[in-house]
């Protein structure tokens, strides 16, 4: 059987919102993280943008989940079906004669328990891995930034994920200091399910209001090339006919201000747990945020003002992670803090 099988080598970014795998250095799939089941059967229908146009609009025979939640996997049978799912999806159009040996390297958060990082790791060996190695998410997005990792020199990393925001100092191939707090994407997406509800009588989605989020999403009030209103139908909560709610990226800059001061209190803390030769070299390179929270509009210049350091978004921040797992999967005998 050696004769006709083959080793695929893949890097993986299970994240709540999307997931992203990479193959010979190039991102071949860029997937929301959904999967979609037959309730009668049990049998998976659709994975990724498929199952995505069915979430929250399926029939009493379609179940739809997101397996991944804060970060973590929620739903095990579901993750598995996922990552399945996902790897058939890449190899659709190859046909071989023989079983693949598949080596996955899988990022996961900083804050990950043995059970969680065990979760991640079945679930990626039912799936079909025979070696299943993990990196942390911060270290990745450092590695997928251009950092160099291993340099003696401190740098530290704000990515502001789907389930999870993690903030890590890195230095010497290691993570110093860090922080892993469940405020992130979903959560800002709730908020602004609770303002629209609560400010304007109109129940929302959580598509709607991530389109809410990408449209007129902000955190400061006064920003440069502010966007325009987005348009918003929905119906009212007391009569419910339908209503038409114009939203500007202020009102959303108000509603999600508790969660991004709990972001700026996990930056806050990291800083004061950093050693004086590390904070200097950070004060000195800056602070890179990655993610797609990092997306939001003046995110940046509200966390510069707020602690006197320089904080940039990165390049491409939805991309980072995936980028530094994927290039991790290169340099699997140098980079020994990867997990096993």
């Amino acid at each position: 059987m050696g004769l006709f099988s083959f080793r695929q080598e893949l890097a993986m970014d299970l994240g709540t919102a999307n997931s992203i795998i990479i193959k010979d250095g190039k991102i071949v799939l860029d997937e929301p993280s959904v999967v979609a089941f037959d309730v009668r059967t049990g049998e998976m229908i659709a994975v990724g943008s498929a199952a995505r146009e069915m979430y929250e609009k399926g029939n009493a025979n379609i179940r739809t989940i997101r397996p991944l939640r804060d970060g973590v996997i929620a739903d095990f049978n579901g993750a598995e079906k996922m990552i399945r799912g996902m790897i058939k999806m890449i190899n659709s159009k190859r046909r071989w004669l023989g079983p693949s040996s598949l080596r996955i390297v899988v990022c996961i958060p900083s804050g990950s328990t043995e059970v969680e990082i065990r979760a991640v790791r079945d679930s990626s060996e039912r799936a079909g891995g025979r070696d299943v190695y993990m990196i942390y998410e911060p270290m990745a997005a450092a590695i997928g930034v251009g950092i160099d990792v291993l340099a003696p020199e401190g740098n530290m990393i704000v990515d502001i994920g789907g389930g999870t925001t993690e903030i890590a100092v890195i230095s010497l191939g290691g993570i110093v200091r860090d922080q892993s707090i469940r405020i992130a994407g979903d959560e800002l997406t709730h908020d602004i399910m609770d303002y629209m509800r609560i400010a304007h009588n109109v129940k929302v989605g959580e598509r709607t209001a991530e389109q809410i989020k990408i449209n007129v999403g902000a955190v400061l009030q006064d920003i440069s090339n502010p966007p325009e209103e987005y348009i918003v139908c929905g119906a009212d909560q007391m009569d419910t006919l339908p209503r038409k709610i114009a939203v500007n990226h202020r009102e959303i800059a108000q509603c999600l201000e508790k969660s991004v001061q709990k972001i700026e209190a996990a930056v806050l803390k990291t800083l004061e747990e950093v050693p004086p030769e590390l904070y200097a070299d950070i004060v000195k390179n800056g602070v890179t945020l990655t993610g797609g929270g990092a997306l939001l509009r003046g995110l940046d210049k509200r966390l510069t003002d707020r602690f006197g350091i320089d904080f940039h978004v990165a390049e491409d921040p939805l991309h980072a992670v995936a980028k530094g797992t994927g290039i991790a999967l290169k340099h699997l005998d140098t980079f020994n803090f990867l997990i096993r």
